[in-house]
């Protein structure tokens, strides 16, 4: 009997039998699997480079996970984080990938997928979400993310922001007058015109998906 190849089946099922019990939101936060394989386009490089090999320096990350997940159900995909990170980060040094995200402290499901977003390199920021009037539950961390950003310009040189809100705008454009430089990266429908007037780089979501979308569950 292969116990090897036995393991490696209940793994996976296991692993589906969470995902399918999850909220789809936090479907969008993968888990650290082994049987996923890259997605094959014919854009898909191994050495692909969105910053064309630029000298960035010190590089950190502001990922606001709301308004990437939007984007990622506009695009229709499921982002891989471990990819996206990567290409992000390029061949520069990172300082830190901070990924911002409202939070229910009772979801105990929730909780260990942040706990493998705090394993495989992103730094958790979160809010209490707030039940609104309509019953939707929201948390808005512009604030948080805005404060990180200007609060550690001295010790980066390179702002990735992977958000489309406006909102954002007057924290980019403060950090680029202290000489650091700003990409943004989002969808472009839904990012503020504002956000870009201020960056040094702009790159839309939908040029880089095919490097970024998690393949798609198969059974072996």
């Amino acid at each position: 009997m292969n116990f090897t190849n036995n393991n490696h089946i209940i793994k996976m099922n296991q692993e589906q039998s969470l995902r399918s019990e999850m909220p789809y939101e936090l479907q969008n936060i993968i888990f650290p699997s082994t049987h996923e394989e890259t997605v094959a386009t014919p854009e898909d490089k191994s050495d692909i480079s969105i910053f064309n090999n630029i000298n960035r320096g010190r590089v950190a990350i502001f990922l606001d996970g709301s308004n990437l997940f939007y984007a990622a159900l506009q695009l229709g995909i499921e982002v891989d984080y471990t990819k996206l990170l990567s290409l992000l980060i390029e061949k520069s040094q990172l300082l830190r990938a901070f990924f911002y995200t409202g939070v229910d402290r009772t979801n105990e499901k929730q909780q260990g997928f942040l706990l493998w977003m705090r394993r495989n390199g992103y730094r958790v920021i979160t809010k209490d979400l707030i039940q609104l009037a309509d019953g939707s539950k929201k948390a808005n961390l512009d604030v948080e993310i805005a404060v990180d950003m200007i609060t550690l310009a001295g010790h980066y040189d390179t702002a990735v922001l992977v958000s489309g809100d406006g909102d954002l705008a007057y924290a980019a454009n403060a950090i680029s007058f202290q000489g650091v430089r700003v990409e943004v990266v989002s969808l472009r429908s839904m990012t503020s015109d504002s956000l870009i007037n201020v960056a040094d780089r702009y790159i839309d979501l939908d040029s880089i998906k095919h490097h970024i979308q998690k393949a798609p569950f198969t059974s072996p």
